[in-house]
């Protein structure tokens, strides 16, 4: 009964505008402090951007998105990706339905489609966020984002976005629930190209790239609240 109440349009709608609340609530009651200081100003010449970010760790990220900056999220077609795109929405940031996992080759999850869509996004002068790693795979980035920067053309982005008071979920990716009346830390990373012409073993190394700064960013983000990543034990050794 709850998995059927958990795909009512209703229900979804009142669980994304609770989400939404509860969300603006954090945001508004957490002290944030930036690392560079001002990057939201800085990437202003460099939008359109991929955004990437780790499964459980992608919360709080719409926190880091300037004013003004046109956003579009990758969401998957699942039940849970409805209620999240419902959210995503009602922040302002453009839900895009699909997946990236498998190099954005599954045409039962709308791969293909998202990929297309995701690209018409960005020549639309639109910013598109996407998890690096592919459902219950946690952080082991996919080829689906260097693809999508591959044929874009435009830089990826790593983001972490934590806060100091949280609720560390027992999950696949550890997902991390920030609290209200906390610290948090927002951290920009390094930018990550990949050339139109890039080749399988190109294309290899960015994704590693991708992983590294995605590693990096948390890392130095859950430091300088005096924290250690909870996610760090599911990283692959360097």
């Amino acid at each position: 009964m709850l998995k059927r109440l958990g795909q009512n349009a209703a229900v979804q709608s009142l669980l994304g505008l609770l989400a939404v609340l509860y969300l603006r609530f954090v945001r508004a009651t957490t002290r944030f402090v930036e690392d560079p200081s001002g990057f939201g100003a800085g990437i202003g010449d460099k939008l359109p951007i991929i955004i990437a970010m780790w499964h459980g760790q992608h919360l709080m990220i719409h926190c880091a998105c300037p004013p003004g900056m046109g956003v579009s999220a990758l969401i998957s077609k699942s039940g849970d990706g409805e209620i999240n795109a419902r959210i995503l929405e009602r922040l302002g940031v453009s839900p895009i339905r699909g997946s990236g996992g498998e190099g954005f080759k599954s045409r039962k999850r709308g791969g293909m489609a998202a990929l297309r869509e995701m690209l018409r996004r960005l020549e639309q002068g639109s910013s598109i966020a996407m998890t690096a790693d592919v459902p219950k795979v946690s952080r082991v980035a996919g080829l689906g984002i260097v693809t999508l920067a591959q044929l874009s053309g435009r830089p990826i982005y790593p983001i972490a976005v934590v806060s100091a008071r949280r609720i560390d979920m027992n999950s696949w990716d550890r997902a991390s629930v920030a609290l209200p009346f906390s610290r948090g830390a927002m951290v920009l990373g390094e930018p990550v190209t990949v050339a139109r012409d890039a080749t399988p073993e190109t294309l290899e190394a960015a994704r590693n790239a991708v992983e590294a700064g995605l590693n990096e960013v948390h890392a130095r983000a859950y430091g300088l609240l005096g924290h250690r990543d909870p996610g760090a034990a599911l990283e692959r050794p360097a």
